[in-house]
C-alpha cells in the first residue's frame, strides 16, 4: 500500500484479465499512466503485464480496505463485486468507479448497440454484427463476446455491436444514445446477487440514456419503464402488432413477420430450435434500427448457423443427433433450449446437464423436463440438487464425468431422440469454461461414435 500512496498515479485497474489489459492498453493510447491490482496472488496473466508494462506498479493479494483511497478514478473489471470494502470504502470517498463500458461509450464516434439478457445475448450480437456486414458497413463487434470493446475503438468503424453482462452494466448510468436491447431475464448469478429484483435492477441499467429501445414483449421482466421520447419496439414469438416483429401463420406455414407483413420461412432461419428464432427477431429488430439493409438481414438469417457450444449440432449417430449447448449455464438457458427443440422438432430428448449451481432454483426446470425429456442424465457438483428438483417428473441416472454422461445417453437413446448438453450450470466444477466442457462433450460423442 506504501508504494501506492506514493506514486502520482491517479487511476487504479483492478483485475487483470482481459477487461484489465484492454483497459491499460487504452489508458497508455491516452498517454494516462495507472497502476495494477489483483486480488489473486498469481494472477493468470501476471508474466503479460510484467512483460508490457514493466514500469507499472502492480499490488497482489486481497484487497486492503484503503487500498483505493488515494486514486481519482479506478476502473473495476467485471469479475470483481462492488460490494468489495475497498471499493465501498472508495465509493464513500468519492472515488470515481468505471468499467470499461463508460469508457469505451464516451470514446466511440460510431453509433453504438448495446445488447443485454439472461440467454441469447452472445447469438444476437453476433448475428447483429453480421447482418451489419452484409449491409455493407465496417462493424466492431464484441464486448462480453470474444474482443473486448475498448480493444475494438477504431476511427473507420461505422456501427458498433457490443453484448453487455450484468456484471459489466453495474456501474453503467448513462448508454449515451445507444441502441439498447434487453432480450430475457430470469434468475442467474444467484451467487452474486441478493435476489432476482438486484439482478433485475443491473439488467435494466441498460436502457439509461438509451436513443432506441428493444425489449421482449412476452417476458414481462424486459418492459422498460422510460420517460416519453425513447423510441420502443418490441419482438416475441407471437403474432405482432403493428411496428413490432413476431411470427404469423400463413397457408400453414409460419413466417417471421414485421406488423401485418411476413419477411421469410421460420424453416428457412439456419439456426434451430424455437428459441432461436426469438433471436433472430430480436436481430431484425435492433437492425432496423440500426437503419440496416432488411434484405440483407434476411439472407443472413439463412446463412447464420449459430455460435460454437450454443445449440451446436455435434453430429447425428445412428439417427440420434447429439446438441452442444455448453453455454447454458442457468436454468433460464437450459429451459430455453429444452422448449425450442421439443417445440420444433417434436423429439423426446435426453438432457445432460449439472455443475456449478451458482445458488439457482433448479425448480424451473420440472416443466419443461417433464413434457420433453426421456431422461436426465447428471453429472458435476450439483447433480445432487438437480436430481432433488426433478424428483418424480422423470427417470434420473447420476454420472461421475460427462463422457459416462455421454455413453449413458448413448445407451438409453432411440432414433430420432436427441443428447442435449444443457447443463444449467456453471463448468468450473470440472473445466476450465464452457468452451472446454463444449469441446470435451463433442470429443466424447465422437470417441463414442468410434
Amino acid at each position: 500500500m506504501t508504494d501506492l500512496i506514493a506514486t502520482n498515479r491517479k487511476t487504479a485497474i483492478l483485475g487483470m484479465g482481459a477487461t484489465g489489459l484492454s483497459a491499460a492498453r487504452f489508458l497508455s493510447s491516452q498517454g494516462k499512466s495507472f497502476v495494477f491490482a489483483d486480488s489473486r496472488r498469481e494472477p493468470p496473466r501476471l508474466d503479460e503485464v510484467r512483460q508490457q508494462y514493466p514500469g507499472v506498479p502492480v499490488v497482489l493479494g486481497p484487497f486492503a480496505e484503503d487500498l483505493l483511497l488515494d486514486f481519482t478514478n479506478v476502473v473495476v473489471s467485471p469479475g470483481i463485486s462492488l460490494d468489495e470494502p475497498a471499493l465501498v470504502a472508495a465509493r464513500e470517498k468519492g472515488v470515481t468507479l468505471h468499467g470499461d463500458v463508460e469508457l469505451f461509450l464516451e470514446h466511440a464516434d460510431a453509433p453504438v448497440i448495446v445488447i443485454t439478457g439472461s440467454n441469447g445475448k452472445s447469438t444476437v450480437t453476433q448475428l447483429v454484427g453480421e447482418m451489419a456486414e452484409a449491409s455493407g458497413l465496417t462493424v466492431g463487434v464484441g464486448g462480453n463476446l470474444g474482443t473486448p470493446m475498448l480493444d475494438l475503438l477504431d476511427v473507420r468503424n461505422q456501427l458498433y455491436v457490443i453484448e453487455l453482462s450484468s456484471f459489466q452494466l453495474e456501474l453503467v448510468s448513462d448508454t449515451r444514445g445507444a441502441i439498447a436491447a434487453l432480450l430475457n431475464i430470469s434468475p442467474d448469478h444467484m451467487d452474486r446477487y441478493a435476489g432476482l429484483q438486484q439482478y433485475h435492477a443491473a439488467k435494466h441499467r441498460i436502457f439509461r440514456g438509451a436513443s432506441q429501445v428493444i425489449f421482449n414483449r412476452q417476458d414481462p421482466l424486459t418492459n422498460p419503464l422510460l420517460s416519453v421520447g425513447v423510441k420502443l419496439c418490441n419482438f416475441g414469438l407471437n403474432k405482432p402488432d403493428l411496428g413490432s416483429f413476431g411470427v404469423l401463420e400463413e397457408d400453414g406455414e409460419s413466417w417471421l413477420a414485421y406488423g401485418l407483413q411476413p419477411l421469410m420461412r421460420c424453416a428457412d432461419v439456419a439456426i434451430k430450435g424455437r428459441h432461436n428464432l426469438a433471436n433472430a427477431l430480436a436481430a431484425l429488430a435492433l437492425g432496423q434500427a440500426a437503419g440496416l439493409d432488411m434484405n440483407a438481414m434476411l439472407e443472413t438469417l439463412k446463412r447464420f448457423k449459430g455460435l460454437p457450444h450454443r445449440c451446436e449440432t455435434v453430429a447425428t449417430l445412428e439417427q440420434v443427433t447429439y446438441i452442444d449447448d455448453s453455454k447454458g449455464t442457468n436454468v433460464g438457458a437450459t429451459v430455453a433450449a429444452i422448449n425450442g427443440f421439443g417445440e420444433a422438432d417434436r423429439a423426446r430428448l435426453i438432457l445432460i446437464a449439472g455443475g456449478q449451481g451458482k445458488g439457482q432454483d433448479f425448480s424451473d426446470l420440472r416443466a419443461p423436463i417433464g413434457q420433453y425429456v426421456k431422461l436426465a442424465a447428471l453429472f458435476g457438483q450439483d447433480a445432487e440438487l438437480i436430481a432433488a428438483a426433478l424428483n418424480g417428473t422423470v427417470p434420473v441416472q447420476r454420472f461421475d464425468s460427462l463422457q459416462s454422461a455421454v455413453e449413458g445417453a448413448r445407451a438409453a437413446a432411440e432414433p430420432g431422440d436427441i443428447v442435449l448438453l444443457s447443463p444449467a450450470c456453471a463448468s468450473f466444477d470440472m473445466f476450465s469454461g464452457f468452451e472446454h466442457r463444449g469441446r470435451c462433450f463433442k470429443n466424447a460423442v465422437m470417441g463414442v461414435a468410434a
